[in-house]
């Protein structure tokens, strides 16, 4: 008879799975918990013991780390060496492996999860087992997914064994399983133990294969971390429209990182990666009324997130527009279908705001860059200027500061009572930026105030904001040319204050 070793930490499906193996003519071996289930649901096993000739010891940290397990299941049977050695030993082949590992990503997901019980739900007898098995594919067949139960037995039974070609394919589903489990555990001890490698290694598990890329011809795939982020997108729920594109995914995660910005209510309106227009409001219709006043024209076939509950009144205007996603954290039920008139309108509500951001990876030609979250906002406010700015205008500078950090440099914005009026992104210099933010503001200019991103390399920008009225500057500060901006200020009427933060965003 052949023999198939079964050990799983997740019995879905299992006792079917074993007993269409027996019914083929298998013999099964097993261990601990999974013996136990097998049996009392009327599966014949022969205990891993009873196999090994040898006792589970170490509170079960050694049981199918011996050389009958690992003999069997490594010998070629085309080789004659392995064939007298097998046999001097009384090592019988083990044809067939499934294994599912300890739940390392689950226990780490606990909440007041200990140290050691999280060092105890790293696998070691499973990876081992599944590597081997894994390695001599031309000849076992090695199982770690209940989704290719159906697919093995079918074989089995037509073919007397599975193919080939299968066994190759479940031989390199196993190496990227182990590699995925090998390296969510390094992710643990860099964490914890805030350990630099030289060498990185990243899991990511596949959510979606995507029609397309940022172009047509661009093929994509939406890969997702194990890691609770905040707002992460697939911790949100879809509740209406199609699927999310490469470029919808890119642009609904940067308007939930501008609205991890505040704790006050804000609706956030966002067009290719930048914002173009964000408010904040006593209530949920107030913030998007403010959003979309700031610039009606670019909102149109963009992307809208609001921390907040989307009321009747809110989702009437905004079923006036073509938008393209809405994310808010909760829906009114009469909002929620007015909303679904429309039907590709993607709909999701998104989980609470936590204050894990993570790390930002970002791929560049031949490598990757890792860096911290920006979550800082600035060192500290000081004011640079003969005029002090009036408390509203602080709070308008927080404010606008909390935007431009999120706007492709180079970056300024132009803000008042809470809500952005001139957005100037990505230009090659500042005052470039300062032109577009201006011209879109026009009139509500004055008075205003301005944040950028960067420091201004001379006086220019300041110059031409006080043609157009701006009352007050909030920006990091740090050119070797600072007094220059500091004098056009004084000159012109204008506060301003240096935040001590860079916010470049590239």
């Amino acid at each position: 008879m052949k023999k198939a070793l079964i050990s799983v930490s997740d019995k879905t499906n299992i006792v079917e799975f074993a007993k269409g193996l027996v019914e083929n003519d298998f013999e099964i071996i097993s261990t601990g918990g999974t013996l136990k289930h097998l049996e009392e649901n009327g599966v014949k096993c022969i205990g891993i013991e009873d196999y090994t000739g040898f006792p589970e010891i170490l509170e079960g940290r050694v049981k199918t780390l011996h050389p009958k397990v690992h003999g069997g299941l490594l010998s070629k049977r085309d080789n004659d060496l392995h064939l007298k050695e097998v046999k001097e030993n009384d090592i019988a082949f083990i044809d067939l492996v499934c294994v599912n590992l300890y739940p390392f990503e689950e226990t780490l997901k606990k909440e007041n999860v200990s140290d050691e019980e999280i060092i105890e739900n790293i696998d070691i007898g499973g990876p081992s087992m599944l590597r081997s098995a894994a390695k001599n594919f031309k000849f076992v067949t090695v199982v770690t997914d209940a989704k290719d139960y159906d697919k093995i037995v079918s074989e089995i039974k037509e073919n007397g064994d599975t193919t080939i070609e299968t066994r190759r394919y479940l031989a390199a589903k196993v190496y990227n399983k182990t590699a995925s489990y090998d390296a969510a555990i390094a992710a643990y001890f860099n964490e914890r133990y805030n350990f630099v490698s030289d060498k990185l290694t990243l899991t990511y598990t596949l959510e979606d294969e995507l029609r397309y890329g940022e172009n047509p011809h661009q093929s994509a795939q939406h890969y997702i971390s194990d890691e609770k982020i905040s707002y992460a997108l697939q911790d949100a729920k879809q509740l209406h429209g199609k699927k999310m594109s490469y470029n919808n995914l890119q642009d609904a995660s940067a308007a939930l990182d501008i609205l991890q910005e505040f704790d006050e209510t804000v609706c956030v309106a966002l067009k290719h990666m930048n914002p173009c227009g964000v408010s904040l409001g006593d209530t949920v219709y107030d913030a998007y009324m403010g959003a979309y006043d700031a610039d009606p024209i670019s909102i149109f076939g963009g992307i809208v997130a609001i921390n907040g509950k989307i009321d009747v009144e809110t989702a009437k205007e905004m079923h006036k527009i073509f938008l393209e996603i809405i994310l808010a954290e909760d829906y009114d039920d009469e909002a929620l279908e007015i909303l679904k008139k429309k039907k590709n309108l993607r709909i999701y509500q998104i989980p609470k705001k936590s204050e894990r951001n993570g790390k930002l990876i970002k791929s560049v030609r031949g490598g990757i860059l890792v860096q911290d979250y920006n979550d800082k906002l600035y060192e500290e406010l000081k004011t640079v200027t003969e005029k002090e700015p009036t408390e509203k205008e602080i709070n308008d500078m927080i404010f606008g500061y909390k935007i431009v950090k999120h706007v492709k440099s180079n970056a300024v914005v132009v803000v008042k009572d809470g809500q952005t009026f001139g957005v100037g992104a990505g230009q090659m210099n500042r005052v470039g930026s300062c032109k577009i933010a201006f011209e879109q503001a026009g009139e509500k200019t004055k008075g205003a105030v301005l944040a950028s991103d960067a420091f201004f390399p001379m006086r220019d920008s300041i110059d031409l904001a006080a043609e157009y009225g701006i009352s007050a500057v909030i920006q990091p500060g740090g050119s070797i040319k600072d007094q220059d901006s500091i004098d056009a200020c004084n000159e012109n009427n204008i506060s301003m204050t240096f935040a001590k933060l860079r916010h470049f965003k590239h």
